[in-house]
């Protein structure tokens, strides 16, 4: 698949951005398990600008990791600009502007979401970057704001025709979160107004799930967000059955405990273990979701302050479930 002029894979499945989740060591766990095309976590414009050290470090890209988006989100064309030439130091691959998130601390600024609400300014938003970016610019949007204002079709269109290489399409609208499940004929819908990929998103958690969401909606590519949260083995999954109709079994709970470590200590490398620990103990919880016994080790988890006692845990379980 070509985005942009970018080669991005055969049947591209990629990583959603999401907040303290979508860095560089989950990533690279998601790429070694199949992931094609990797997103950032989601960056301010307004901190990048104003050289908000946690901002920066969110524009880390280590080349094995490739392709890699970095995603901006602001309500500002100025400074939406200038968040692009600062990102452009680090040459991500893709560059892509966020109008998708729910998430109140986003939607609050006037980004994310919110700019579904004003279609006019999201297109010169993206016109704007577009035209100071030497990396192709894409877009990741919901079906709309709400059951009364369903205008991603509009909003695509103008996003094509401001510059946008593709569109990611979120098949709920910003008020409905995460439930109900997700409306894949809004994602046909804009699949069949534009030109340029169309990536469908929402409700991907496994093979048949993907092969179900490109059967109804006619989308280029998959993007998986939670699917992924605690499971990076997800995309060799999906991949095994859209190549070959092969359900891949779940990985033992002796593999899953030594994904988890490996990416923990990463992460503690990364961030340091501070920082890396309180992040780790979210991680630990979704790791472990299903395990037998995993619910009377959540309190323990929450609090952990390293990662020996992560480890501790860890060979509780495994030997809990052995």
């Amino acid at each position: 698949m070509i985005v942009g002029g970018k080669d991005v894979g055969d049947r591209p499945l990629i990583l959603a951005p999401m907040e303290e989740v979508t860095n560089p060591p989950f990533r690279k766990f998601c790429k070694r398990y199949g992931a094609d095309w990797l997103y950032s976590e989601f960056v301010s414009a307004d901190a990048l600008v104003r050289s908000i050290n946690k901002t920066v470090k969110k524009l880390t890209i280590e080349e094995n990791e490739r392709p890699v988006t970095i995603q901006i989100y602001g309500r500002f064309i100025d400074s939406m600009v200038e968040a692009a030439k600062i990102v452009e130091e680090v040459q991500p691959d893709f560059i892509d502007i966020n109008m998708g998130c729910p998430a109140p601390k986003v939607a609050s600024s006037g980004g994310g979401a919110l700019l579904m609400k004003n279609p006019v300014l999201a297109a010169q938003i993206v016109e704007a970057v577009a035209k100071v970016s030497t990396v192709p610019v894409t877009v990741k949007m919901r079906s709309g704001w709400d059951d009364n204002n369903i205008n991603a079709v509009e909003l695509a269109k103008r996003c094509e025709d401001a510059g946008a290489s593709a569109i990611t399409v979120h098949g709920r609208t910003k008020v409905q979160m995460y439930a109900p499940p997700v409306n894949t004929d809004i994602i046909k819908q804009v699949k069949e107004a534009v030109k340029i990929p169309v990536i469908g998103n929402g409700d991907v958690i496994d093979g048949p799930s993907a092969a179900r969401l490109m059967e109804e909606t006619g989308c280029d590519m998959v993007m998986i967000g939670r699917g992924a949260l605690g499971r990076p083995w997800v995309f060799s999954q999906i991949n095994a059955y859209l190549e070959h109709e092969v359900l891949l079994p779940e990985p033992t709970v002796t593999e899953k405990m030594l994904v988890m470590l490996k990416h923990i200590e990463k992460l503690c490398e990364y961030k340091g273990e501070r920082v890396g620990i309180r992040e780790a103990r979210k991680h630990a919880a979704w790791y472990t979701k299903g395990l037998h016994g995993a619910a009377n080790y959540r309190a323990r988890i929450g609090l952990i302050s390293s990662v020996e006692e992560l480890r501790q845990i860890a060979l509780e379980l495994i030997e809990q479930n052995s």
